[in-house]
C-alpha cells in the first residue's frame, strides 16, 4: 500500500470513529418511547433573596456621627444631617487633604480612625505569630 493511500484510509477510520450517531425520525421515536423517562415532582422550594456583598452603605445615624467628627475638626461648618449630600463629600474632602490622606471624599478606614471613628487595628497587617523559643533540655548531671 502506498504512503498516500494509507493516510487516507487511516484518516477515513478516524473520522467515522468519531462522527456523531444519527439517528433517523423513526429510530429516535422507538428509542425515546423504550427508554422510560422519570417524572420529576415540581417541588416549590422557596428561593432565598440573594444576599448582598461587599459593603454596605452607612446608616443616617453613622453618617450623623462622622458629620459630627468633621464638624469637631472643623471640616464642616452645618449641622450634622444624616445625609451625605455634596457639603459632607467637600467637608470630607477637606479633611482627608489636610490630614495627608487622597482627598477622595469618600469613606475609607484610615480616614475613620484618624477622625476617632474607626478601628484601631486599620492599617496594620495582621498578627505575626511568634516562634516559640528554643530552649535546650537540661541534661542532669551524673
Amino acid at each position: 500500500m502506498r504512503k498516500r493511500s494509507w493516510l487516507c484510509y487511516l484518516g477515513a477510520v478516524l473520522l467515522a470513529s468519531a462522527a456523531p450517531v444519527v439517528l433517523t425520525a423513526a429510530q429516535s421515536a422507538s428509542t425515546q418511547s423504550s427508554v422510560k423517562k422519570k417524572k420529576t415532582t415540581s417541588s416549590k422550594k422557596k428561593k432565598s433573596k440573594p444576599t448582598a456583598h461587599g459593603q454596605m452603605a452607612p446608616t443616617p445615624d453613622r453618617i450623623r456621627e462622622i458629620q459630627s467628627a468633621l464638624k469637631r475638626e472643623g471640616a464642616l461648618e452645618e449641622e450634622p444631617t444624616g445625609k451625605w449630600d455634596n457639603t459632607t463629600v467637600e467637608a470630607m474632602k477637606k479633611y482627608q487633604g489636610d490630614h495627608g490622606l487622597s482627598p477622595t471624599g469618600k469613606i475609607d478606614a484610615l480616614t475613620l480612625q484618624k477622625l476617632g471613628l474607626g478601628s484601631e487595628t486599620v492599617g496594620k497587617g495582621a498578627p505575626i505569630p511568634s516562634a516559640p523559643s528554643a530552649v535546650p533540655p537540661s541534661n542532669p548531671a551524673p
